[in-house]
């Protein structure tokens, strides 16, 4: 089951690519005691996600952020050093924290994969943005397939 607005993220471990390499961390970590804004793509380097959905919370950060936001993330179902490559060549800098759930662990416990073997990409996370205030999610706007209209950086501005 999906999870939905009033719920808590769950407490796994995830990787954030860092300077000496991967840097394990708990969701807990991440979310707690911060207003987030959490969006979610199906694949780094895909192309939708590297040229609109990144690049809008790259683009809208400062605006986001205006509205009280503590902290951008990006997830995706990749692995750390992939992140950090993606993170480096769109010029995500400091405005993304960029969250590699390689393994699906926390995509899987939110209920929000997808099956994309048809792709040749496995599990992956749906497309979706949330709101998360001191790890309980206080928005969530999760896209139907193949759409890309309430996940935008544009959009989620619009719910803050």
């Amino acid at each position: 089951m999906a999870i939905s607005v009033g719920d808590k993220i769950p407490d796994v471990e995830v990787h954030i690519p860092g300077s000496k390499g991967p840097q394990k961390v708990q969701t807990s970590e991440i979310f707690g005691g911060k207003k987030t804004v959490l969006f979610s793509v199906p694949g780094a380097f895909t192309p939708l996600c590297s040229a609109q959905h990144l690049p809008g919370f790259i683009d809208k950060a400062a605006e986001i952020q205006a509205k009280g936001v503590d902290q951008i993330v990006c997830m995706a179902v990749n692995d750390a050093f992939v992140m950090g490559s993606w993170a480096e060549q769109k010029g995500a800098g400091d405005k993304i924290v960029m969250l590699s759930d390689g393994s699906a662990n926390l995509t899987k416990a939110i209920g929000l994969e997808m099956d994309g073997s048809g792709f040749g990409m496995g599990i992956r996370s749906q497309r979706f943005a949330a709101i998360v205030d001191d790890g309980v999610v206080a928005g969530l706007f999760v896209e139907e397939p193949m759409k890309f209209e309430v996940s935008s950086a544009e959009a989620v501005l619009a719910q803050l």
